[in-house]
């Protein structure tokens, strides 16, 4: 974890406290926020780090498969259950289930968890016994779960079982002084991953990373390092002369008003839509980490439709990976 900000600071300084509790936690924050590096913080840091760690990702659980997922099953529970299989909760004995995104889960999957988080115990499917376990859980949400609750989406009675220790992380806008020293370490973790030597930043481009909104917090400013980096021909990464860089609403405004104002109406507003659909669908592909079908649901379009708009507008869904 790298910072030096205040925001930054009272985190570490929370994720200690809460390690040391071995409670259930709820982390929220936006997407890209890092919430399971600090996941991963509290356990290690906690009693249970030499135990094992086991994330999991609550959206990408088919509603049908939640049960077996979490709880496993025995040898013929069903027509395709050729052997025992050991859920995630089995796996994680002793250490740690972190639930990502778990605002995700269907009203099937809050039911089983809160009735496992209620007595501990749980039941494979297929096996009449009960089983113990001594897991510690760690939730994760980019959404509040209590707006959520209020609205109906979310049951009030698991949200009351998750949110015993609460931590709420900030996004990168407000942490000032930390997104220059997390891009440096992206462009060491690129040289070292591509074999390349180091490169540095313009002075310029720096002013520009601090005064960027990074919508997409740690994840879009990783992604941005990454395509600069590979593109870049020299030693140097300099602002705007490699690839379209996000849209900075502080830096170049009366450049871009000059332009506009010397074309004509038409141009001007086809040079405007440009740029409004690269910015957003940069946007949104941040946001699904590359996935253009999550990108599609984001964008409230089809995924066919938003793959005819990436071709036009020349962006390519690999370099928003996670």
């Amino acid at each position: 974890m790298i910072g030096k900000s205040a925001a930054f600071l009272k985190i570490t300084a929370m994720i200690a406290k809460i390690a040391g509790c071995d409670a259930p936690v709820l982390l929220e924050g936006e997407t890209g926020t890092g919430k399971e590096l600090v996941a991963r913080a509290i356990h290690y840091q906690g009693k249970r780090r030499d135990q094992p760690f086991v994330p999991v990702n609550c959206g990408a659980i088919p509603d049908v498969l939640i049960e077996n997922e979490l709880f496993g099953h025995r040898k013929g529970a069903f027509t395709d259950a050729r052997g025992d299989q050991p859920g995630l909760i089995a796996h994680a004995q002793a250490g740690t289930l972190f639930l990502d995104e778990v605002d995700a889960l269907s009203p099937k999957g809050q039911v089983a968890l809160l009735r496992f988080l209620q007595d501990r115990h749980y039941r494979p499917l297929g096996d009449p016994r009960e089983h113990a376990t001594d897991v510690r859980i760690i939730a994760a949400s980019n959404t509040s779960l209590a707006q959520q609750a209020e609205a109906s989406l979310f049951r009030k009675d698991l949200l009351y079982r998750l949110k015993i220790l609460y931590l709420e992380l900030p996004p990168l806008r407000q942490r000032p002084g930390d997104p220059i020293l997390l891009a440096e370490y992206f462009v060491c973790v690129c040289s070292e991953r591509f074999g390349k030597p180091i490169k540095t930043f313009h002075p310029e481009a720096c002013a520009w990373i601090e005064a960027y909104s990074w919508p997409g917090n740690i994840r879009e400013l990783e992604n941005w390092v990454y395509r600069e980096f590979l593109l870049a021909e020299g030693p140097v990464i300099d602002f705007g002369l490699i690839t379209p860089s996000p849209t900075d609403r502080r830096r170049g405004g009366d450049r871009r008003r000059r332009e506009i104002d010397e074309l004509d109406y038409a141009t001007a507003k086809a040079k405007a839509l440009k740029d409004f659909e690269t910015q957003f669908l940069a946007s949104v592909l941040t946001k699904a980490q590359g996935n253009v079908t999550v990108a599609a649901t984001l964008a409230g379009t089809e995924r066919r439709y938003l793959g005819k708009l990436l071709k036009k507008r020349g962006l390519d869904k690999n370099h928003y990976h996670a």
